[in-house]
């Protein structure tokens, strides 16, 4: 018999009619008259309850019937007499596809902590908390392309392995088919690359940036949205070596075009998660962050504040001397830190802010750099409870101010000589933003680490599954 999937199963209403539907148990409970199956098969947080009649079934045909065990179950719909569910299911025929050992399955008992949860990272799936969490996962990703593609944006593919880094050397992965114990040394005592795959040194990217502006160079406007590495030793609940990031890029925007484009694409996203995960985020809502959804329609309800790097700074400073404290200091020039941009974010203006125009020297080369030659164009998004969310930046077109500004940061541009010929033949003023994928996923979840919102973490000392 065809197979039901559940979500659609509890939508039904034709009762009396037969039913088959697939999934893992959840729960198995009952008296020696009748036995309750909870039946999950992932199309939705709510289960199935089948019911058995103890008449029909013998103890022997249901004792692999346990948690975590995979059935097909075939019987009669019918409106359901308990709370909680509509419909349920008569049993008429089982079939157990794979057991469960109750000794052995780790998901028995109830209130397992995070970190628990990521050392069986292949069985978490199951739970209801990451079933939720990954299938908003999926909706946000459908939400990004749907985006851009209704704004006229072309999905660009760049490159995972490059021989250029875009923000700054000491934080690439390498790429190599050499063997390391016995590598090939020039006469400077530096590693021969020559019979490397690629002949030259490689590394997993850091960003997509630098070739999607070649694209927006040619197609107008373009975004990318693919997996990036950066291999930082940092072990915060904020921080991945592998991350997934999006990165829209487009030509003849000035910064505030750009900063309607974050607020409208971030607005978007979320406007989307409360239309579509509406189940996933009620339960998120009662057993993650109790104040997930209120927190998400106060975000799509109001303007962005869109602040400059030294009114921040002027506020930040005013708060420290009216008592509040920092555990950084927040002194002009220096990169504000997650407290400051939530202080500004959660404390001083309640909603989130588009902050601009920071000093250049701690920011990226490429961004334009304003007329006071202090400051450069860009456009952060801080959000409550995460800090940045968004990185983004008008690009300076000039090739003279952009090599004067590589000149003096002592970029090697070897590798790099196509990036500049973007500005020698039709240069044109464009701007672009990072969003990482993973910030916007603990935002629309709840959820307090980002180890918990992508199916298997890459974290220092952590590579496993």
């Amino acid at each position: 018999m065809e197979r039901t999937v559940i979500i659609d199963a509890l939508k039904r209403t034709d009762f009396g009619s037969k039913i088959n539907v697939r999934g893992w148990v959840r729960s198995r409970r009952g008296n020696k008259n009748v036995s309750f199956i909870a039946l999950n098969d992932g199309s939705t947080i709510k289960n199935i309850q089948i019911v058995v009649d103890l008449a029909n079934f013998s103890e022997e045909q249901l004792k692999p019937v346990t948690t975590g065990s995979c059935i097909s179950a075939t019987g009669t719909l019918v409106e359901s007499q308990g709370a909680g569910q509509s419909v349920e299911i008569q049993l008429t025929e089982l079939e157990v596809y794979g057991t469960a050992d109750p000794e052995k399955y780790p998901l028995q008992k109830k209130g397992l902590s995070m970190e628990y949860l990521r050392t069986i990272a292949h069985l978490r799936p199951r739970t209801n908390t990451f079933g939720a969490v990954f299938r908003i996962r999926h909706n946000m990703a459908m939400a990004i392309h749907t985006y851009f593609h209704e704004h006229g944006y072309f999905y660009f593919h760049t490159p995972l392995i490059t021989a250029s880094d875009c923000e700054g050397a000491g934080q690439m992965f390498q790429v190599t088919t050499k063997n390391l114990y016995n590598l090939k040394y020039d006469e400077n005592g530096k590693i021969d690359y020559s019979d490397d795959f690629f002949g030259k040194q490689t590394s997993l990217t850091v960003s997509g940036q630098l070739e999607g502006e070649l694209a927006a160079m040619a197609l107008g406007k373009i975004y990318t949205f693919g997996p990036t590495f950066r291999a930082e030793n940092s072990n915060t609940p904020r921080h991945l070596a592998e991350f997934w990031m999006i990165e829209p890029e487009v030509a003849f925007i000035q910064k505030d075009e750009l900063m309607d484009l974050e607020e409208d694409f971030i607005k978007y996203c979320v406007r989307w998660a409360l239309a579509n995960c509406k189940d996933d985020l009620e339960f998120l809502n009662q057993f993650v962050d109790k104040g997930l959804i209120a927190r998400l329609e106060s975000v799509v309800n109001t303007e962005f504040v869109r602040l400059t790097y030294t009114e921040g700074v002027n506020i930040l400073q005013e708060a420290v001397k009216h008592g509040r404290k920092f555990e950084f200091p927040c002194e002009w020039g220096d990169d504000l830190a997650s407290e400051h941009e939530r202080f500004l974010v959660e404390e001083h203006f309640g909603k989130p802010v588009i902050m601009t125009d920071y000093p250049k020297d701690i920011k990226a080369f490429y961004m334009k750099i304003n007329e006071d030659d202090k400051t450069v164009q860009g456009t952060d998004v801080l959000f409550p409870q995460i800090g940045e969310i968004i990185g983004g930046s008008v690009r300076e077109e000039s090739l003279d101010k952009l090599n004067a500004e590589i000149a003096r940061r002592q970029i090697p541009m070897k590798d790099m000589w196509w990036y500049l010929d973007t500005r020698r033949f039709g240069a044109a003023p464009h701007a672009g933003f990072g969003l990482g994928f993973e910030r916007l996923m603990l935002f629309v979840t709840g959820m307090q680490n980002i180890r918990d919102v992508i199916p298997f973490p890459r974290t220092p000392k952590t590579a496993e599954f």
